[in-house]
């Protein structure tokens, strides 16, 4: 069996699709999901990749989850943290449930998963961990507060941990995808979504695939040598 990998919220959208090209890469890929059963369990008939319900926003959650894959599967190798929520609104709308759902969801559940693997990566001496950004994080958004700051926080902590990881033979990357086609940017109003597309240099929106290939090369044995970086893949529509 090949290294394992771990993706969270990797059952569906960019999640599935980076879990499916691990899974395709000879890896032992696993999934994290919430809440949604039902697409949990056609992702894995279709896939054959096993995913596990718990709330990464949850520590004690994570670090059962991460205890019952390591009994199940295997020590997790490489860890993509993927997981996120929306819950916009302006600032002056915004509830603070809304603000510590998404902070706790996007952010905080980067802390509660590589908590809970980084002792093991530095015991075996190698490690591999993404952390999901945003070009929302880097440019900011109207109506985002929570998010962006939330995805802002993940490019800083990124930074961190790779200084900490380096020299155990762990690194610690970010990718900061720009507007991909998923579900959740199909159901965009038409008008609003070509003004969106109009904003991207060349001129479409991103594909999962596009995110998932990115995801192979940075958690490949011969990318030991990158660490601490974060890879926009947005188009040109934000050149950080």
């Amino acid at each position: 069996m090949g290294k394992v990998a771990l993706v969270t919220g990797g059952s569906r959208g960019i999640g599935e699709a980076i879990s499916i090209a691990l899974q395709n890469a000879g890896y032992s890929a696993v999934a994290s999901y919430a809440g949604n059963d039902q697409a949990a369990k056609a992702f894995t008939e279709k896939t054959g990749i096993p995913a596990y319900k718990f709330d990464v926003a949850d520590f004690n959650a994570c670090k059962e989850a991460v205890a019952k894959i390591t009994a199940d599967v295997g020590p997790v190798d490489i860890l993509v943290n993927n997981a996120g929520i929306t819950r916009d609104g302006t600032l002056q709308k915004m509830t603070p449930e809304d603000w510590q759902a998404v902070i706790q969801t996007n952010l905080s559940s980067c802390y509660n998963m590589c908590k809970n693997v980084i002792d093991g990566m530095r015991e075996r001496g190698f490690g591999r961990i993404v952390n999901i950004g945003s070009i929302n994080g880097q440019a900011g958004q109207y109506g985002q507060v929570n998010y962006a700051a939330a995805k802002s926080g993940i490019h800083g902590f990124t930074k961190a941990l790779a200084q900490e990881g380096a020299s155990k033979g762990i690194t610690v990357n970010a990718i900061a995808p720009g507007y991909v086609e998923t579900d959740m940017v199909r159901a965009v109003p038409e008008k609003v979504l070509e003004k969106i597309i109009a904003k991207i240099p060349v001129g479409r929106l991103g594909q999962v695939e596009d995110i998932s290939r990115a995801i192979l090369f940075l958690v490949a044995d011969e990318a030991s040598f990158i660490t601490g970086s974060t890879m926009s893949i947005n188009g040109g529509q934000h050149m950080y």
